[in-house]
């Protein structure tokens, strides 16, 4: 299930219990249908993902953990889950990997967390052969989805757009002082941001200064009391404002007295705050830039049409990686018998070696050797044409066929 088919309250309860891997892998690997299993469970998702043996037994027996996990009711919990199987299945996980199934699209964490569930997984022997291959090409298909399209390049979030400005305005941001009014969720998010980009000295300013104190301390910042705003915004650089005051904190005149301490540098004001922190009015002085959430939002809008472009690049990708992992798995079907085969005749030719043993030994070292390399080659040739059919026929899904009509002519 993920954010689109289960309300929060659900994903909440599954979320607590499914993100103990540890535990939940060895129960899960303790149903008898289960061969391989990893399990992804964030605030967005939880789902499993399992090779498991034939039959519509091992689904049922997969809802059942599911239900089990969230002590959910059937009819609850059935209308949130999503299966997907075989071709599916991997396009899914694809999908997911490269963030083309996340809340915000282009996000880059649900890679970290998919490597995180792999981890996990492999730490408790979960996963063998064909989860291992499935994992490593599904981070090689996000690597590509991120490198070959801009689908991360434009902000869709209103905290992200409001630091793409800011860069835009600035050039850079290393160094720049900012200070926050507000200490809500949405102002925490610009702030990291910033940071990331190289900001400097940041100043924290909420009515309850402990509140201030508390995130100044997350964000390695400084808190500021309240009433000291207007002696502190000479020496901003970037304010963003996002607190649930009914009027304007900074005011026109506030924002034009700070101009003249600070000889007209550039000033960028965020508002994010409904109803507004900053007076409109500001935005009216000279190298002042003032921008609302309205404005914030034109922008994410944009962003999120062009990642609409840039994932139609990334789904085109992703049906090319299918096509690879198909191919792949296709040959595991023919692989035991190309095995079985080659130690077959192999087995012929080293006993009809050791019968010919008597008169062999009248041959010196370096001449039965030659003949061994002799008989190996016939054999390599004799069994070049069947084995390359068997794989060929792997390709197009109907190797079943050749696989028992070989097995059946040479007794394997």
């Amino acid at each position: 299930m993920n954010h689109k088919t289960a309300p929060l309250e659900i994903r909440e309860r599954l979320q607590l219990s499914c993100g103990d891997d540890a535990r939940s892998l060895t129960e899960l690997m303790r149903l008898p249908e289960i061969r391989e299993a990893l399990c992804l469970a964030t605030c967005n998702r939880v789902e499993v993902l399992a090779r498991v043996a034939e039959g519509e037994q091992a689904v049922e027996g997969l809802r059942e953990f599911i239900y089990r996990q969230g002590n959910l009711e059937r009819e609850e919990l059935g209308r949130c889950l999503y299966v997907y199987r075989d071709r599916e299945a991997v396009r899914h996980l694809f999908r997911v990997a490269s963030s083309l199934d996340s809340m915000v699209m282009g996000e880059p964490q649900i890679l970290g967390q998919l490597k995180e569930a792999y981890h996990q997984a492999v730490d408790n022997r979960a996963t063998t052969v064909l989860l291992n291959r499935l994992l490593h090409h599904a981070f090689r298909v996000a690597k590509r989805v991120r490198t070959e399209t801009g689908i991360a390049g434009n902000a869709v979030s209103v905290s992200y757009a409001a630091v793409e400005l800011a860069k835009k305005i600035f050039g850079n941001l290393k160094g720049k002082k900012i200070l926050i009014i507000g200490a809500g969720e949405m102002s925490e998010l610009a702030v990291r941001h910033l940071i990331r980009q190289g900001a400097g000295h940041i100043l924290i300013a909420n009515r309850t200064y402990e509140r201030a104190k508390e995130l100044a301390e997350t964000l390695q910042g400084a808190p500021l009391a309240f009433d000291r705003i207007p002696e502190a915004l000479p020496e901003i650089d970037i304010v963003i404002a996002s607190t649930g005051a009914p009027g304007y904190i900074v005011s026109a005149e506030m924002v034009a007295s700070a101009l003249r301490r600070r000889r007209n540098r550039l000033l960028f004001l965020i508002d994010i705050a409904v109803p507004r922190d900053i007076d409109p009015a500001a935005g009216d002085i000279e190298n002042v830039y003032l921008y609302n959430i309205d404005h914030l939002q034109d922008v994410v809008d944009s962003n999120k049409e062009g990642r609409r472009v840039e994932a139609m690049k990334a789904e085109g990708i992703i049906a090319e990686e299918i096509a690879v992992y198909e191919e792949w798995f296709n040959a595991l079907a023919v692989v035991p018998t190309i095995v079985s085969l080659r130690e077959k005749m192999e087995a012929i030719m080293k006993g009809e070696l050791e019968r010919s043993a008597s008169w062999m030994k009248i041959l010196d070292g370096e001449e039965r050797s030659r003949i061994e390399i002799l008989t190996a080659s016939i054999v390599n040739k004799i069994l070049h044409d069947p084995i390359t059919a068997l794989k060929e026929e792997s390709r197009e899904r109907d190797e079943l066929p050749y696989v028992a009509a070989v097995r059946r002519l040479f007794k394997l």
